[in-house]
């Protein structure tokens, strides 16, 4: 599968150090803020987004994780066995201004899906999305509050989102599925 680098390491950082600052420069009063990542890969993002707000302000920001696989939509047409991951959320929800965090926004139902195991949680006082990057092809009407890169990628193609965190280097590919 030949792909294109979007984003080397470098480029990655200064995405996350950007969106961290527009999180602080949005909530000017940070300790209301809680991070929540979307398995996988948002996740890491998230804790990247908790470490560069704690260097800032000192503040560790309470955060959390995300499994939505159970609260998809298409979940049957994916696979008929969901590998389901633990979600882990060991603070308030009620009141908290949430940032909900994915390294890609496509259709949209990630984040739906996303928003309504939240809700599960308690009913925060806003939520905010953090995007690393916004593909474009939005089914619902979902919009990214803070994105990293945005660009339009053809039907054919996919990105993929690799960590150094998850075995891999830190690297945003576009893939040609031709």
């Amino acid at each position: 599968m030949p792909g294109s680098v979007l984003l080397n390491s470098d480029e990655i950082t200064l995405a996350v150090n950007r969106i961290s600052l527009q999180v602080l420069e949005k909530n000017n009063k940070p300790d209301n803020l809680a991070i929540v990542g979307i398995h996988t890969c948002g996740v890491f993002l998230a804790e990247r987004i908790r470490t560069f707000i704690h260097a800032q302000t000192s503040l560790l920001v309470p955060s959390g994780s995300l499994d939505i696989n159970l609260y998809r939509d298409d979940w049957s047409l994916v696979t008929q066995n969901p590998v389901v991951k633990t979600t882990d959320i060991d603070f308030m929800v009620e009141g908290k201004d949430i940032i909900l965090v994915d390294d890609v926004l496509f259709t949209g139902r990630t984040i739906r899906a996303a928003l309504e195991a939240l809700m599960d949680h308690g009913r925060p006082r806003s939520v905010q999305l953090a995007i690393l990057v916004d593909r474009g092809g939005r089914e619902l009407p979902i919009r990214a509050d803070y994105t990293g890169l945005k660009t339009t990628v053809r039907s054919h193609e996919r990105i993929q989102v690799m960590f150094k965190e998850n075995g891999g280097q830190d690297e945003v590919l576009l893939l040609n599925q031709k």
